[in-house]
């Protein structure tokens, strides 16, 4: 399961490189605080070899589009990030986990999928229906637009209802506080437009 962990997963390097591109910092301030800094944001995109590691540039990147947006937790932007990182592995996306058998490239199949299953599996099940509809409108809104207008098919406001539903769901679900998730899950539910614009702003960034 994907868990809030970019922050966890800095590397030496990533500090070190933070620091050197936070030079007007005050001495006071700690390293989230850094990592807030609007000029780091624009900095680490071109940043010399070898670089932020992908959680590093993930976590910065999504946190800063996210504050535009008034979705202020940082453990959101971690989730956020750490989705970016791993959904961006080969077809992890379609996945429920990375060795699970079955793969769901629509929406619907992953709500079919939560409607039998049961206990830990459900939970997983519900979150991945966040996780996919985010993913998918988040990172390719063009691709969503260029489908409906070829073959009629949904549009953001559907994308926005499933993963809203998914999160939702996965946070009343006993497993979410088990696992420490269901705050983040709720947040991500009650501000899932916000989320999804936060990175739709950021995906056409970075395809500038």
């Amino acid at each position: 399961m994907i868990q809030p962990d970019a922050r966890s997963r800095f590397t030496p390097d990533d500090v070190a490189l933070v620091l050197r591109l936070t030079p007007r910092a005050a001495d006071h301030e700690d390293f989230d605080r850094r990592l807030d800094r609007p000029e780091l944001a624009r900095e680490l995109p071109g940043a010399p070899v070898p670089g932020p590691s992908p959680s590093l540039y993930f976590y910065v990147l999504v946190r800063q589009s996210l504050r535009e947006h008034g979705v202020l937790d940082r453990r959101v932007a971690d989730y956020c990030a750490a989705l970016l990182r791993e959904f961006g592995e080969r077809d992890r996306a379609q996945r429920i986990a990375p060795v699970d058998d079955h793969r769901h490239r629509y929406l619907i199949d992953i709500v079919a999928d939560a409607s039998t299953a049961q206990g830990d599996r459900q939970f997983r099940v519900l979150v991945h229906l966040g996780n996919y509809a985010l993913w998918v409108a988040g990172v390719y809104p063009r691709w969503i637009s260029a489908r409906r207008e070829r073959r009629g098919g949904p549009d953001l406001s559907y994308y926005d209802a499933m993963g809203t539903r998914g999160f939702s769901e996965a946070s009343d679900h006993w497993m979410a506080s088990r696992v420490g998730l269901d705050d983040v899950f709720r947040t991500a539910a009650e501000h899932f437009s916000d989320v999804r614009h936060a990175l739709n702003d950021l995906s056409a960034k970075l395809a500038a």
